[in-house]
């Protein structure tokens, strides 16, 4: 009922011609708005209007879309080559014609933050306060209307929301009453208006979000914080007995030792409490006893551990090392030439992985070998350094010894190798001058045969130079180790003679 009153004194002063039925109706259904007679029935189809409308409501007569109270709808999806059909709006004071439409839509500027004011331009000269607020009244609450000398003027509305209706205006002709006369009609432009207000009051409201997010943002981290720990009780003679109680308990054994530390450190000792402090200390250090034979216990426990995995590796390292005979046997020419082509692929294919898995399996041994005894050897290191120097002495000279020897066995080799390669070169030119001097005599055969001979010689002689190679690489890595060897001895005789110096 209130809403249909409110309409009706709306209507007293606003008088809407409804000669052309189609033209209201397309106005109308551009604004989301359903177009009724003055019967109440639909203008259109209801297939062109909105979805959901009620066409019983009541409405007596055809509305304004710029009428107070009345929201503009955003009308439905319009294809973007449609341009949107303007109609004629009737004020009490002045009338409003829309522009051309196909005339470009009037330009706007970049909207700036918070806006709430608009400006006006192109108001006819006769136009008063009155007159602009009670077209632009329409649009929403106003709060102030600045208006200047010439032809423009500022509004500012209590919503952001209402300067978009205010545009919607830009580009009518305005025309106060029915009179012709220049002064008393003009296009008007709507535009955003940049106003320190509207920008402090945006930048207030943003504030205002940051406070906001931060709060939500510090009580979700309360939230996920962890608890602070309990207070820790403050010393007297009955919390000394019961934390002594606490304490030769293995179980709280951590918290009492937790509550023990903050009470020195409070400097709760004194004389007439040192006897309780002592006696509870004393109970801190029973637990050294028991915890080292738990340390001990788990050191037992990792062992026979090591010891289980060792023992499984070595049995699967036997087992590969018995699949692998497996293959070799077969690989031998007895067996093998009875396989076809396809088996001996896969003969060999399956050798090779067992021999790729069994060399891993046997690095990784001897890796667990390599760390017992560098665990041995740790636990030689308490000794004394006089004694370790000594003994590490020794093992350097026997090194040094074994270089030695290995020296002169690669040089006696390097030097047989040697001659064996002269002997195979003055074979080889004896032979090419006895081929030399024999080419007329001898037979097509004979000669075929000491080709294949020279080739033999020559082969050999290749061989002998690759190992002669090789033994000089030898030969050389072994003098590199030597003389690490003499100067690690020196090294160590040096500090030798520094401990006797001290002592």
């Amino acid at each position: 009922a209130d809403g249909v009153g409110g309409l009706g004194a709306e209507q007293n002063h606003l008088s809407v011609p409804v000669t052309d039925h189609g033209a209201w109706a397309t106005a109308m259904n551009n604004l989301g708005i359903v177009p009724v007679g003055l019967s109440g029935q639909q203008l259109v189809s209801d297939s062109l209007c909105i979805q959901r409308f009620d066409p019983g409501l009541g409405l007596i007569a055809p509305i304004n879309p710029m009428m107070a109270g009345i929201s503009l709808v955003p009308p439905p999806p319009v294809p973007p080559d449609m341009a949107v059909i303007k109609e004629i709006i009737h004020c009490k004071s002045c009338t409003l014609f829309p522009q051309n439409p196909n005339l470009p839509p009037p330009s706007t500027r970049e909207r700036p933050p918070g806006c709430k004011t608009v400006f006006v331009g192109g108001l006819p000269e006769n136009a008063t306060e009155e007159i602009i607020r009670e077209v632009f009244d329409q649009c929403g609450e106003i709060i102030a209307i600045r208006k200047s000398k010439k032809n423009f003027c500022h509004i500012r509305f209590s919503e952001e929301f209402m300067v978009d209706k205010a545009i919607y205006l830009s580009g009518y002709r305005m025309r106060i009453g029915s009179s012709t006369d220049k002064k008393d009609s003009g296009r008007i432009h709507v535009d955003f208006a940049q106003a320190r207000d509207d920008l402090y009051e945006w930048e207030c409201k943003q504030r205002l979000l940051a406070r906001e997010e931060r709060h939500r943002r510090k009580i979700h981290e309360d939230r996920l914080r962890p608890p602070s720990p309990p207070p820790v009780v403050h010393y007297s003679e009955h919390e000394a007995a019961l934390l002594a109680e606490r304490l030769k308990d293995d179980h709280k054994f951590s918290e009492a030792t937790a509550v023990l530390f903050t009470w020195i450190d409070r400097g709760e000792v004194n004389r007439r409490t040192a006897n309780h402090f002592y006696s509870m200390i004393q109970s801190a250090n029973s637990h050294v006893r028991r915890l080292m034979g738990e340390k001990a216990q788990h050191e037992e426990e990792m062992e026979r551990a090591k010891e289980t995995f060792k023992n499984a590796l070595m049995a699967i390292l036997t087992q590969f090392e018995q699949i692998t005979t497996v293959f070799t046997a077969a690989t031998r020419q007895k067996a093998w030439d009875h396989f076809s082509k396809a088996q001996r692929k896969n003969i060999d294919i399956w050798r090779k992985q067992c021999e790729e898995l069994r060399n891993a399996h046997s690095e990784e041994i001897m890796g667990i070998r390599r760390e017992e005894e560098m665990e041995m050897s740790d636990d030689d290191s308490d000794e004394s350094p006089c004694k370790r120097l000594r003994t590490d002495n020794g093992v350097y000279d026997q090194t040094q010894a074994s270089l030695k020897e290995e020296n002169d066995s690669l040089r006696w080799q390097l030097d047989a190798y040697r001659n064996e390669v002269e002997l195979l070169r003055k074979e080889q030119s004896k032979s090419s001058r006895s081929d030399d001097d024999l080419t007329h005599t001898h037979t097509h055969t004979h000669t075929h045969s000491a080709e294949a001979q020279i080739q033999l010689l020559q082969q050999s002689m290749h061989n002998m130079q690759q190992q002669l190679l090789s033994l000089q690489e030898q030969l050389t890595s072994k003098e590199a180790e030597l003389e690490q060897a003499r100067e690690e001895h020196r090294y160590l005789e040096g500090e030798v003679l520094t401990l006797r110096d001290k002592v």
